[in-house]
């Protein structure tokens, strides 16, 4: 089954020196930037309008400038366009769905049972994103102790995807309710190839500062994260 191979990792232009680049951004920029982080929301619900290509090209751009370790860039985008593979991931969702729902009881069900978890049905773009495991790019450095760094490298790019996206005006929603391995057979991967993302991709039908989750009672949005322990 023939599939969309749109980035296997992707190096910039060849510079014929030195670039000088800004020492610092102004407070204006920085202001944005934050703005940006701030507005950046998990998108599930979407309009069908069609996405430009070129914005997404653009974006798959700024996924690329992404870090990696030891310059493997291992990510891969699969854009999955094909309606009989949709279908598939869609139904996938669907199982891994129900088998989640059955881990809960009580009021905890009765709310996870309303919840909108993904957007597949309307996202006008949809890209699986999965991290070649196998590649010889970078020659290993860096993984020896920690060879999870290539996932986390490729979680980098689709962070990065994701806000370049949101300065667009498009939304994205990862969808992680999937079973990896099946979508990994369905799009007919290389077998190195491991599931890290599934991004739904378009514009949302309404926008907000504050996270759905919070919005509808599942969990409260506070900065337990943030804490710096002294040791």
């Amino acid at each position: 089954m023939k599939i969309d191979l749109t980035r296997e990792g992707c190096m910039p232009p060849a510079a014929n020196g030195a670039a000088a680049g800004p020492e610092e951004f102004g407070p204006g920029f920085r202001e944005t930037l934050y703005e940006l982080f701030r507005w950046r929301r998990d998108v599930r619900h979407f309009s069908t309008e069609p996405i430009p290509d070129d914005v997404v090209e653009q974006c798959l751009d700024a996924a690329c400038l992404a870090p990696s370790v030891g310059l493997s860039q291992p990510w891969r985008f699969v854009s999955v366009d094909a309606p009989d593979n949709r279908t598939a991931v869609a139904e996938n969702f669907t199982r891994a769905n129900a088998d989640a729902l059955a881990g809960y009881s009580g009021e905890r069900a009765k709310l996870y049972a309303t919840l909108k978890l993904a957007g597949l049905r309307d996202a006008p773009r949809q890209l699986a994103v999965f991290c070649d495991e196998g590649t010889t790019q970078g020659a290993g450095l860096g993984q020896r102790t920690m060879p999870e760094m290539l996932r986390y490298s490729v979680v980098t790019a689709v962070f990065s995807f994701w806000l370049h996206a949101r300065a667009h005006g498009i939304g994205v929603g990862w969808v992680s309710i999937l079973d990896p391995d099946g979508v990994a057979r369905q799009l007919e991967v290389p077998p190195d190839w491991r599931l890290v993302a599934y991004l739904c991709v378009g514009r949302p039908l309404d926008r907000h500062e504050t996270p759905e989750l919070h919005r509808v009672g599942w969990q409260q949005s506070t900065p337990v994260g943030r804490r710096v322990l002294q040791r």
